[in-house]
């Protein structure tokens, strides 16, 4: 086995005018010769240490072997022994060096004799061999050339061995006079052992009064359990459970306390107390570190183009970059975001293309938080759409600055004017009219006006004075991903801070790879791509999410570590609620300091009582909250609404509307709260109860079932009789019951009686048909939706 000899010990070794060598000096041989070491700890082969002692021998040569023997032998300041009692050290030799060699130790303070011919000789091969680099002991005749009588000394002490151990050649003289000194010894050794183990109990009795003394520093993190935090002060259990209930808390040995709580109790103990950092894998992997003002750089805006299907957001931008894709689409509706960099002026902007078909409200919602500027492209012809005011609202949301493209400018029926009249009902009130907001007429057919749309990006860009740091660790957002048949997952990246480089390890949600290859927008291959720039990377492990964060990170095996912890913890989020924003838990969110703003979603059956609701909610806020309504529509809760509500963190309060199948799932999904109320003071009394802390007792509704309208008839003396299949569930007499109508809350009351041919019956399963009638209501249709549910309260 290859004894390990560090580069910085070799250096200690040698001296050099009475101090150690440094380090570099043989890192400098090393590197004249060809070996360059990479630090002073760096082991040394066989081969680097024959360099350094062949360059440091032949660099370093002594004047005489006498100066070696004085630094070793030679103490001015030692005081001769008087001659009169010599103290020779006997060291025990074979035989046959007792009686070839003659040499002893020297005694204290003695000069080196006069030096025989072969010690003349041994000691000038010394001086021309390299130094060795540990001191070895020298053997030096002090006894002059007189010749010793070894028989003498061998007769004497052949009386302090037995026969046994002569016969054995002599070689062990000594070895009983050992053995008697040992058991000589054993006596004292008893008494030598007592004391010594009186020594350590007094030490221990010694340390045990200074640690009583002390106080226990103990490190508490954010949560720790109770047996944890005992055993952490040196105390048992039972003793911290009875302090915790002494302060008014009931906890067991395994509960969780948190770090305020576990203060309390260990000052009460008296311990001293110190947070308790505690670095994640994420914290040591992902370099969140703000950058300096100094390291900022201009970068280009991101844009996103939002708006209703078919208002021509994809013509834009295919005039823009003069290239046709719209071919390529299915039914004129963008398949995916695309994000593509153009110059303007000589300047760089990246765009954003959102879908504006219902089915991609989501992937909207991302594209607006990843952007700087939102181009709304609005039809001259057509209007304002309700995906209009989506698109509006989720902007909003992102606080990013709107840019109104008034498109189809070409078109006899455009009229701007009523375009701009609508744009002041959502707070967008143009610069012309006294507003803040900038409209500009164009036609992306034609391409008039699209120069004075881009020159208006870029002046809103460098408004807002957009800047990045290019000179760190690429991280930014997934702007699509997908699984490609013959090259894998293939994932488009927006680079948002640094500069992503081929060959980088990146991490994205669940994910992780390495780029092997990446391509920009026009499919040619790049090397690295610095902030705002969008590419398309192969080399992921999987597909990544789309809205994922992503981060280029340096070591590969802690980032496939981290990918395995947020997959466990996705597994527990899926298995344990979501916490989201309810009314239950609204006040003591707004006590513990966490509710600054309450969004809302308004749905309502008529616009003017979705205006009336909004107000009305709007004016609760107060000192500690603000109820911002972030959306306000009129029609059924559909799933795009639940989708926004998720981004934002909302309540979605529904006036005379119910949600959809799609969004009903969803919401019960993603855990939004949806409130359902037929009049407006009851909305507007609930939330403010809530935000102040005074719910009423709740009643929870219980849902039965559904029932389709098929046929409608009348009866003399009952009236109006719907024919109903039940769809699910089941249809209850005396429960209650809302007729729906497209979605919209037609009646809302209780079920009369329910017929099964000619019986009456308590109940109808799903599968079935059966003849409702309802209380003091006759407007029914073919195609109107029953639901039935009951109201049971819930205990608070």
């Amino acid at each position: 086995m290859m004894i390990k000899y560090p580069l910085h010990k070799v250096a200690k070794d040698f001296k050099k005018g009475g101090k150690d060598l440094p380090s570099k000096a043989v890192m400098d041989i090393l590197t004249q010769y060809g070996h360059p070491p990479k630090n002073h700890m760096q082991p040394l082969t066989d081969e680097e240490l024959s360099i350094v002692f062949e360059y440091l021998t032949q660099n370093n040569q002594i004047d005489s072997i006498e100066s070696v023997y004085a630094d070793i032998y030679h103490d001015p300041d030692a005081k001769k022994p008087a001659p009169s009692a010599p103290k020779a050290e006997v060291r025990e030799q074979p035989k046959a060096e007792q009686k070839g060699q003659q040499a002893a130790q020297p005694q204290q303070g003695r000069q080196p004799q006069p030096q025989s011919q072969t010690q003349q000789h041994q000691a000038k091969q010394q001086q021309s061999a390299p130094r060795p680099t540990t001191r070895e002991k020298k053997v030096v005749d002090t006894r002059g050339s007189g010749a010793v009588n070894l028989d003498k000394y061998d007769e004497r002490l052949e009386s302090f061995t037995d026969q046994k151990q002569q016969d054995r050649g002599g070689k062990q003289k000594f070895q009983g006079r050992n053995a008697q000194r040992q058991r000589g010894g054993k006596q004292a050794g008893s008494f030598g052992n007592k004391r010594k183990q009186e020594e350590q109990d007094r030490m221990r009795r010694l340390q045990l009064e200074i640690a009583k003394k002390a106080p226990v520093k103990v490190l508490i993190p954010d949560e720790i359990a109770v047996g944890e935090l005992a055993s952490r002060m040196k105390k048992t259990g039972a003793e911290v459970v009875k302090c915790l209930m002494k302060n008014g808390v009931m906890a067991s040995l395994s509960e969780i306390i948190d770090f305020d709580t576990a203060a309390i109790i260990a000052e009460e103990m008296g311990c001293k107390v110190e947070k308790e950092v505690i670095v994640t894998i994420e914290e040591k992997l992902i370099d969140t570190a703000e950058d300096k003002a100094e390291d900022l750089e201009p970068r280009a805006p991101v844009v996103v183009v939002m708006g209703h299907v078919d208002h021509g957001k994809t013509s834009l931008l295919d005039y823009i970059r003069n290239a046709n894709v719209v071919s390529g689409e299915a039914g004129g509706i963008t398949q995916h975001i695309g994000a593509y960099q153009v110059e303007v002026k000589g300047s760089p902007v990246t765009f954003l293309d959102t879908p504006g078909h219902e089915a991609f409200t989501a992937m909207r919602a991302r594209g607006a938080m990843i952007t700087d500027v939102a181009i709304l492209v609005v039809a001259a012809d057509d209007g304002i759409m309700p995906q209009t005011v989506e698109s509006i609202n989720h902007a909003k949301a992102a606080e990013i600055p709107i840019i109104v493209a008034i498109n189809k400018m070409d078109k006899p029926t455009a009229n701007p004017d009523r375009i701009m009249q609508q744009l002041t009902e959502y707070e967008l009130v143009p610069e012309e009219w006294g507003g803040e907001t900038i409209v500009c007429p164009i036609s992306a057919k034609t391409g008039m006006g699209i120069d004075n749309l881009l020159d208006m990006v870029v002046l809103t860009a460098e408004m807002r004075e957009l800047k990045a740091n290019p000179n760190r660790s690429a991280h930014g957002a997934v702007i699509e991903a997908r699984l490609d048949k013959g090259r894998g997952p293939i994932a488009t990246l927006l680079v948002q801070n640094g500069t992503l480089k081929q060959g980088d390890v990146i991490i994205a949600g669940t994910a992780v790879g390495r780029v092997r290859a990446m391509t920009d927008a026009k499919g040619r291959k790049l090397t690295e791509a610095g902030p705002s720039v969008p590419v398309e990377i192969i080399g992921m492990g999987e597909v990544p999410g789309a809205g994922d964060d992503f981060h280029a990170v340096a070591d590969e095996r802690m980032a496939r570590e981290l990918v395995e912890q947020r997959k466990h913890e996705q597994k527990n989020a899926a298995s344990a609620p979501v916490g989201k924003v309810s009314l239950e838990d609204l006040f003591s969110q707004i006590q513990a300091g966490e509710m600054k703003n309450l969004n809302v979603i308004v749905k309502a059956d008529v616009q003017g009582s979705a205006e009336a609701v909004k107000a009305s909610l709007e004016k609760l806020s107060n000192e500690e909250v603000r109820v911002r309504v972030i959306h306000c529509a009129v029609g059924a809760i559909s799933e795009s609404d639940v989708m926004l509500a998720t981004t934002s963190g909302a309540i979605i309060v529904g006036f005379n509307v119910r949600p959809d199948a799609n969004a009903k799932e969803n919401a019960a999904r993603n855990h939004v709260d949806m409130r359902m109320y037929r009049v407006i003071y009851d909305a507007i009394n609930e939330i403010e109860a809530a935000m102040k802390g005074m719910l009423a007792p709740k009643f929870k509704e219980v849902e039965l079932g559904r029932a389709e309208v098929r046929n409608v008839f009348r009866i003399t003396g009952v009236g109006m009789v719907a024919g109903c299949y039940v769809l699910d569930g089941k249809m209850q007499r005396n429960a209650q019951m809302r007729l729906l109508r497209d979605n919209i809350v037609i009646y809302d009351g209780a079920i009369a009686s329910l017929q099964r041919f000619k019986d009456s019956v308590k109940e109808v399963a799903a599968g079935y048909e059966c003849g409702i009638t309802f209380e003091k209501f006759q407007d029914i249709k073919e195609g109107d939706v029953i639901e039935a549910f009951l109201m049971e309260e819930v205990e608070r």
